[in-house]
């Protein structure tokens, strides 16, 4: 499966791998908050505007791909979710299905389109889109079905920083103080990791998808996506931020130019087995330093997912996994196989 070369078109050509949806119209939210009761009302300030949440929200509509995790963790249950891609129970990924617990939330799909009438249906009392794509006609749409939370100040439609789309969507639920705890949190268990692997500061990293499409492979910049090497201690590939072309898109590599890509460590998002051999392929992939000094990490379907999610959960599940993997790496001593289950 063609993973994101730009989410926004990612958001069209994934949505269609399948969903969970139900026609069993679902039960209002039982919101049981992490820590400490939410407080009402909160004003929230997104690109589009403000929006204020009067009261605790009790039927939660999450348009956009990934904040489900945040709001789970929060201690609330959405009555929808939206599938972005990897036909997940509910659109809800292994790292986040033990705060699901037993809810059905109804699955949504950015297909064609928001699914407007759909959303209408589901009675919703706030409208979550922080990582949605959003324009302005859609995000005036949404609005006028209930209080609707937007891309974050600043940020771009997809790829707004992880910790902004937090901060918004806690401020949405009321509790902006335990987002902030989440937001720390996740960057103290990192440092605490770096600290312990002193071998990662000042290597360089580079993380890339998981194969070539139409010739092009695309790779995350510093501070696109690349936080969970940064936390470590790594040093984001310098080579790409000089390709950079829009804000929020990755760097596009051709073959030809696969050098720009090396680094002390590489880190692939594939998904299976065949995704190496397709690497492999590549004439001038073998060339790579990281790959002949087996220093190139290739991870599964479900810790690549986590990489593109960036979300507290995520970066937890990220931080179990990919560490010890890393730690090979640098020695020079990384499998050419799937890591990550």
């Amino acid at each position: 499966m063609r993973l994101i070369a730009v989410f926004a078109v990612a958001a069209l050509l994934l949505a269609g791998c399948g969903s969970s949806d139900t026609e069993e119209q679902p039960k209002a939210a039982q919101s049981t908050p992490a820590a400490g009761e939410p407080t009402f009302p909160q004003t929230v300030e997104h690109e589009f505007g403000t929006t204020t949440v009067e009261k605790k929200p009790e039927r939660i509509v999450i348009v956009g791909l990934t904040e489900q995790d945040i709001v789970l963790q929060l201690g609330y249950t959405p009555v929808a979710t939206t599938e972005w891609y990897g036909e997940q129970p509910y659109a809800v990924w292994p790292w986040a299905q033990e705060a699901l617990g037993d809810a059905k939330p109804t699955v949504l799909s950015n297909a064609d389109g928001f699914q407007l009438e759909k959303i209408a249906t589901l009675r919703p009392d706030l409208i979550i889109g922080a990582n949605a794509g959003l324009e302005q006609k859609t995000y005036d749409q949404l609005s006028k079905l209930a209080p609707t939370i937007g891309t974050p100040k600043g940020g771009t439609q997809y790829f707004s920083p992880w910790d902004k789309q937090v901060e918004v969507v806690a401020k949405a639920l009321g509790m902006p103080e335990k987002g902030a705890e989440l937001i720390q949190g996740v960057k103290d268990r990192y440092a605490a990791a770096g600290e312990q692997h002193p071998e990662f500061k000042g290597k360089t990293a580079t993380f890339s998808q998981n194969g070539f499409y139409d010739g092009l492979l695309y790779v995350y910049q510093d501070g696109l996506g690349t936080d969970f090497l940064s936390y470590l201690g790594f040093t984001i590939n310098p080579k790409l931020k000089p390709l950079e072309k829009n804000p929020g898109e990755q760097v596009s590599v051709s073959e030809e130019r696969l050098d720009v890509i090396d680094a002390d460590v590489i880190v692939f998002a594939t998904e299976k087995e065949s995704d190496i051999t397709n690497l492999k392929k590549v004439p001038t992939f073998k060339f790579l330093d990281a790959v002949k000094g087996k220093r190139a990490v290739y991870t599964d379907a479900t810790l690549s997912g986590a990489m593109y999610f960036m979300t507290p959960l995520a970066f937890d599940y990220i931080l179990e996994r990919l560490t010890p993997a890393l730690a090979d790496a640098v020695a020079g001593k990384s499998p050419e196989t799937m890591i990550g289950a």
